[in-house]
């Protein structure tokens, strides 16, 4: 009994002490992962421009003032929900390619970049292909689940921040909405 009893309340110290740090906003985290203290990568806010080399060796920059709708996809060949998104990425790009601009990035420093390579082939994405090495761009917008998804409007402003996969019809209704 007396185990049972010190298992449970180890148990509840540990989840006490996570409650804590989910709890606790540390500003000091929010400083090192992104250029301004401002910047909070969620709708309503200015997204922070940057610029990556993709697969086929162009350097794309997305944020600030791009004119149209900017679909920015944070992904890794690894993730079983990017697997599951990727056909309906295909036929948004398909179906939108003209009207918006569609980037997929890829979060490299977590992932191969050869597995990278394997999936855009075995899924046969035509949109830009971004490699972020270094990791500083899935730092910066804070994405810590694949897939995560932005909207950005032509001002530069996120419009929606979609962590994990949606159906093909809510894709359709945020674009429509937003473009």
């Amino acid at each position: 009994m007396k185990r049972i009893i010190s298992l449970f309340t180890i148990a509840f110290l540990f989840a006490a002490l996570g409650v804590y740090q989910y709890m606790n906003d540390d500003q000091g985290t929010v400083t090192l992962a992104a250029p301004s203290v401002d910047f909070k990568p969620k709708a309503g806010f200015q997204a922070v421009a940057f610029r990556l080399p993709a697969l086929d060796e162009q350097t794309y920059e997305i944020g600030g003032k791009q004119g149209k709708l900017s679909f920015v996809n944070f992904w890794a060949s690894w993730c079983g929900p990017c697997e599951l998104e990727a056909p309906d990425l295909k036929e948004l790009h398909a179906k939108y390619g003209d009207s918006i601009q569609m980037y997929g990035i890829n979060a490299t420093k977590y992932d191969k970049e050869r597995n990278a390579r394997e999936f855009v082939d075995e899924y046969e994405f035509a949109f830009p292909i971004l490699m972020d090495r270094k990791g500083d761009v899935t730092k910066q917008y804070k994405v810590d689940t694949f897939p995560t998804t932005f909207l950005i409007d032509g001002d530069g402003v996120i419009r929606e921040r979609i962590n994990g996969v949606i159906t093909m019809t809510e894709w359709e209704r945020l674009i429509e909405k937003w473009m």
